[in-house]
């Protein structure tokens, strides 16, 4: 554990630095990396995030030696992922006076990951502040980035936002300051954005809008250079990187049905993909040529294919588009399953399959959960009868999702 670096009165690194190549995300951080937590030496001690789950007894010992652990009164935990929230069960097992700080979607992942259910949790949202005796907290919900639970804490005194994970760096340093680097770190923050954050878009500019009006003089990341020169620009590459700015992208939704709810879910993909921008056309398969749905396809640069189930299988003129896509150049083109059932829903499954047979880049929940770790989009989409109220942000979830993949591809 490296020595204590001070960022403004009263609040401090505390963090590790890890010089190896670390294993992240199916990666190797040739550069290394840091965790970096802090402590708020206030009247009432409070320590933002933690350090991954290998060094969490170090990282213990290392306040120890700064502050009675029993005086810590908050832990606040921005995202509950184990490079960050790993040293928490070592923590609290020490600071057993400390209440725990987080959203209410990080409660049941702390208690379960930690063994903390006996604990005190404080849940905060959107505006909520915390008076630690001497500064004020503010935390902001920034979800999905990169998971459900994010939060960021802002120190209104001091003007310092602790985001976490975003704008963060991959880089084991010991200049801790992005204005004592001896390298020009703008490729690394581009290179992490890319990384981690690009995938969740949307939130990025979810995120800008709610942090925009702070005044903000400092970021202090979870990972790598604490930014207290340019600020303002970094957050701008944020901001401009996250935007979308091509509006020439096609979405084609093509259905079968049998009583008309397969059609429903196709044109509520069709109503988000346009608030979303993305020029979108619905097509039933049963009703065009199939020459002239091969050249909607060939158009498109996204295509939905959605059936209804009768007696486990396809209906109508579905199956054979599908049978017509193979051998066609679509790997350029993104492909998902939809449908409506009843008391099945073998064929949307089916559909999928014969997909997976196709050079499309198909969209299934396994890949988005291991390209981003999100695991709220479900595909292929299976609703059951008619699409209901609680199948209405799923589908918003998935053509954000879906656009904010067309708008990076080139």
């Amino acid at each position: 554990m490296e020595n204590t670096i001070m960022l403004n009165e009263k609040i401090y690194w505390v963090g590790k630095v890890d010089n190896r190549d670390v294993p992240f995300h199916r990666l190797t951080l040739t550069k290394g990396t840091t965790y970096n937590s802090y402590l708020l030496m206030t009247e009432k001690p409070t320590v933002i995030d933690t350090v991954d789950i290998s060094f969490g007894r170090e990282f213990v010992e290392n306040l120890r030696k700064l502050i009675d652990l029993d005086k810590i009164k908050y832990i606040i935990i921005n995202h509950t992922e184990p490079d960050h929230s790993g040293a928490l069960g070592s923590l609290a097992s020490k600071a057993k006076n400390a209440a725990i700080v987080c959203t209410k979607p990080a409660v049941e992942e702390l208690k379960e990951m930690y063994k903390l259910h006996n604990r005190e949790f404080i849940v905060v949202g959107d505006g909520d502040t915390l008076d630690i005796g001497g500064k004020t907290l503010k935390f902001i919900e920034t979800p999905y980035l990169h998971t459900e639970e994010t939060m960021v804490t802002y120190c209104e005194e001091d003007k310092i936002l602790f985001p976490c994970d975003i704008f963060s760096t991959h880089i084991a340093t010991n200049e801790y300051f992005n204005d004592l680097s001896k390298e020009d770190i703008k490729d690394d923050f581009i290179g992490y954005y890319k990384l981690i954050m690009h995938p969740h878009r949307r939130y990025v500019q979810d995120m800008i809008k709610k942090i925009k009006e702070l005044d903000i003089k400092m970021i202090a990341p979870s990972h790598g250079f604490i930014l207290r020169d340019n600020v303002e620009s970094l957050i701008n590459i944020y901001d401009y990187m996250s935007k979308n700015t091509d509006t020439q992208k096609k979405s084609l939704i093509l259905h079968s049905t049998i009583t008309g709810n397969t059609r429903k879910i196709a044109n509520l993909l069709k109503e988000n993909f346009e608030k979303q921008n993305i020029v979108s056309e619905v097509m039933d398969v049963n009703k065009a040529q199939m020459d002239e749905v091969m050249k909607a396809i060939d158009e498109a640069d996204a295509v939905f294919f959605g059936t209804s189930t009768r007696y486990g299988d396809m209906i109508g003129n579905m199956e054979d588009i599908l049978k017509a896509l193979k051998g066609l150049t679509l790997e350029q083109k993104l492909g998902a399953a939809f449908g409506s059932y009843g008391w099945s829903g073998e064929a949307i499954e089916v559909m999928q399959d014969y997909l997976t047979e196709t050079n499309f880049s198909v969209l299934n929940t396994s890949d988005i959960i291991k390209s981003t770790g999100m695991t709220n989009i479900e595909l292929p989409l299976r609703i059951r009868f008619s699409p209901k109220e609680d199948n209405l942000k799923a589908i918003e979830d998935l053509v954000i999702y879906t656009s904010d993949l067309l708008l990076s591809r080139p």
